[in-house]
């Protein structure tokens, strides 16, 4: 036993990802980022124990994401802050706890040789906090205009995990709370009580999911970590559906009023099933007839949005990229509807870029005289 733990921060809004959901639960090479940021500690043998502090209204879809690795004892609500979050999470930890390692739960890259070097510098110095060098030219600025040149080999980026004596970072943090101050990060919170801060310099990629791209470059980067070089794959989704009375009509999770429904086995939602096609011909893994066969009563009158969710599950290892849907329907009119079903599809692939479409075949074809209702879908996973 070392006496080190790590306080996972994860309670945050991430409002410039622009995802319906945290951003730290977004899909990362099949696992959600914090997944990743998570295992990292689990596996290091630094590591005693790992506290998770969440937002209040995602305690449970921090635990279902947590819950298979080792070492996470706890998942403990978060605050309105940063500062407030990690005070939680100090209070949390166990008597045992001598030193604790603090670490964003958007940071899935952190590897097992910075959480050492950060852990070895920890007992030997009694602080430490990942940096990166700064490579760009740094301009101060006013008013739109460059002021002066700082010299840039005395900045540094710094990130996390930001690693300190339990007893001394909660006092810190009691300290600024009292006075009514807001840090940023646990150094700044230290810096305040003229405790010494000594940093790591991260020899690798410890990138903070921010924005979209983010998940992008950290999915290559994941790939070819471990091993795993795979290019992207794009795969074409089509299905068609009979119009009949007495049943609902339902397009990308969306009920549409309408006197006529699409009739199948499942609530029939044609756009969806073209789909989960698209996203299983893009994995390789069939069609969605071989996986859901409609001879299965266990799949009567199912949502296809859940068996939407559950490709999503056997993608091994992909994200979803983006998807491409066209809804091919002479009536009912469908471009009001449109937002909606752009936002359930959304949901069930969090972190995609998603776009539908519909349109009309001019009164051709079985579309064009109300028989029924045909939908085609491209998808790219990476």
């Amino acid at each position: 036993m070392t006496g080190v733990w790590a306080v996972i921060v994860a309670a945050g809004k991430g409002a410039r990802m622009g995802a319906k959901v945290n951003k730290v639960l977004l899909p990362l090479r099949g696992k959600p980022v914090l997944w990743h940021a998570v295992r990292a500690f689990s596996q290091s043998p630094c590591v005693d124990g790992i506290c998770v502090v969440a937002a209040p209204q995602e305690r449970e879809a921090v635990w279902a994401a947590v819950k298979d690795l080792g070492k996470v004892c706890a998942v403990v609500d978060g605050g309105q802050t940063r500062q407030q979050s990690v005070l939680r999470g100090l209070h949390a930890l166990p008597e045992g706890a001598l030193w604790v390692m603090v670490h964003d739960g958007a940071r899935p890259l952190v590897g097992a040789q910075l959480i050492q070097a950060c852990a070895q510098t920890l007992l030997a110095r009694g602080s430490a906090v990942a940096c990166a060098p700064l490579y760009d030219t740094v301009k101060r600025a006013r008013d739109g205009r460059i002021v002066e040149t700082v010299d840039r080999s005395v900045l540094r980026a710094v990130q996390t995990p930001q690693c300190f004596r339990v007893g001394d970072l909660l006092a810190a943090y009691e300290r600024a709370e009292r006075e009514g101050i807001q840090v940023t990060d646990d150094a700044s919170a230290m810096e305040r009580m003229g405790g010494e801060v000594c940093l790591v310099e991260s020899a690798e990629c410890n990138l903070k999911i921010t924005a979209p791209d983010d998940l992008l470059v950290a999915g290559e980067l994941l790939r070819s970590r471990e091993g795993g070089e795979r290019a992207p794959r794009t795969g074409l989704g089509y299905d068609v559906h009979r119009l009949v009375p007495g049943r609902r009509l339902v397009l990308c999770g969306v009920e549409i009023p309408y006197e006529l429904g699409l009739a199948g086995h499942s609530d029939a939602d044609v756009a969806v099933h073209a789909l989960i096609d698209a996203l299983l011909g893009a994995a390789c893994l069939g069609d969605i007839g071989r996986l859901y066969p409609d001879d299965d009563p266990a799949y009567e009158g199912i949502d296809s949005m859940k068996l939407l969710k559950d490709v999503v599950r056997r993608l091994d290892g992909y994200t979803v990229a983006h998807a491409d849907i066209t809804i091919v329907a002479q009536r009912p009119k469908l471009a009001g509807y449109i937002p909606r079903m752009v936002e359930r599809i959304e949901r069930a692939l969090p972190g995609a870029q998603i776009n539908v479409k519909a349109t009309t075949t001019e009164r051709l074809g079985f579309e064009g005289r109300g028989e029924g209702i045909s939908a085609q879908a491209l998808a790219t996973i990476w």
